[in-house]
């Protein structure tokens, strides 16, 4: 039987960018999304972050992507059809979908409001939904998922520095909040500075944390200081430095994806402290089994968070002035975006204006 091709799927016409293969090269895309259901929400996309997985994804390096794919998982918009069933928003709310669509709804994680960690979660894009069809993230016109999963966004938090919070604020809320680092007085590391670490730092310090930023690069100082407000800096390759805060921290959040020692970062935690791996290297790191010994000290992973968390965070970003720093781009420069991203050249993370710019790219 032939395939039914993407823009006649469904009946609901959709226009984005999507890569074909694993050059990763996007290029405009005629699709179509589901017709709303009763317990669904569509909303028309103004903005979506571009997260470090979608690079991931568009070149296959996880080795797992499906083509065509549109990527895009921290999408932000306002809604403009609402399911029978649905009392959580109502049409001309701002609304986002972050990084799942669905879920079993019947395993113990489900139930626990722990989506995140279902064995059967849907992810907004580059997988399969319910019905056999495949999801389309959004680098996109027009969004459309389950009631459950659509975050309600408070009027005084902005939709583009917002976005981002969908999948980099959630990632560093959720393990301060499970490992007990949300309260005033800890003291917590943040290794690097980018997309997540610079969020970890706004989120750490309106819990009343004392806030250390772990960093190869001590050009970024400054930053971390001035601009993000953190009380101490910390150039993990100067050992003098490493020595002088040994046995300080109560937590440490790694949000880094390149292959790095933590030798050194266990001994800057306490005794009972807690190293949370929240960045994806690409290979192996080696697990120094000692200083866990010598400390009670645990190396822990956190994985974004269920939806009731997610909005949570969002509700407490809002209350408290926090937003990602953002480069706002239009969809035509997203392949540059790219490249740059590639080169961590970004403070600190790319936002699309699809509102205002995705129309143009139109063939």
């Amino acid at each position: 039987m032939a395939k039914v091709p993407p823009e006649e799927e469904h009946p609901v016409k959709a226009f984005g960018w999507a890569a074909r293969d694993q050059s990763g090269h996007l290029s405009p895309f005629n699709f179509s999304r589901r017709e709303t259901g009763d317990e669904d929400v569509r909303f028309k996309v103004l903005y979506c972050g571009i997260c470090h997985s979608d690079l991931h994804s568009i070149k296959n390096d996880w080795g797992f992507s499906f083509y065509p794919l549109v990527p895009g998982h921290e999408i932000v918009g306002e809604v403009t059809e609402v399911g029978s069933k649905v009392n959580k928003v109502k049409v001309g709310d701002k609304v986002g979908v972050g990084c799942m669509v669905g879920a079993c709804h019947s395993c113990e994680s489900c139930k626990n409001d722990l989506e995140n960690y279902c064995p059967k979660v849907i992810l907004t894009y580059n997988s399969i939904y319910h019905d056999g069809t495949f999801n389309y993230g959004g680098y996109s016109d027009t969004m459309v998922a389950n009631e459950r999963y659509i975050v309600h966004f408070p009027e005084n938090m902005p939709l583009d520095a917002g976005a981002p919070l969908l999948c980099a604020g959630i990632t560093v809320y959720s393990p301060l909040k499970y490992f007990g680092l949300a309260q005033p007085g800890k003291h917590i590391g943040v290794v690097g500075l980018g997309g997540l670490g610079h969020v970890a730092v706004k989120f750490a310090k309106a819990f009343g944390a004392k806030v250390t930023v772990i960093s190869t690069s001590p050009s970024k100082k400054d930053e971390a200081l001035g601009h993000l407000g953190a009380d101490s800096f910390l150039v993990s390759r100067d050992p003098d430095q490493i020595q002088a805060a040994m046995n300080t921290m109560d937590g440490i959040i790694d949000t880094v994806s390149a292959v790095h020692p933590i030798l050194p970062l266990l001994g800057l935690l306490k005794s009972h402290g807690t190293l949370v791996m929240v960045g994806v290297p690409d290979k192996p790191l080696e697990l120094p089994v000692f200083p866990l010994l010598s400390g009670r000290k645990m190396v822990a992973g956190s994985g974004i968070g269920g939806m009731k968390e997610t909005q949570e965070m969002i509700d407490f970003a809002a209350k408290h002035g926090i937003t990602a720093d953002i480069e706002v781009v239009s969809m035509d420069y997203v392949n540059t975006a790219m490249e740059r991203l590639a080169k961590n050249d970004v403070r600190y993370r790319f936002v699309i204006d699809i509102g205002n710019t995705l129309a143009a790219t139109k063939p």
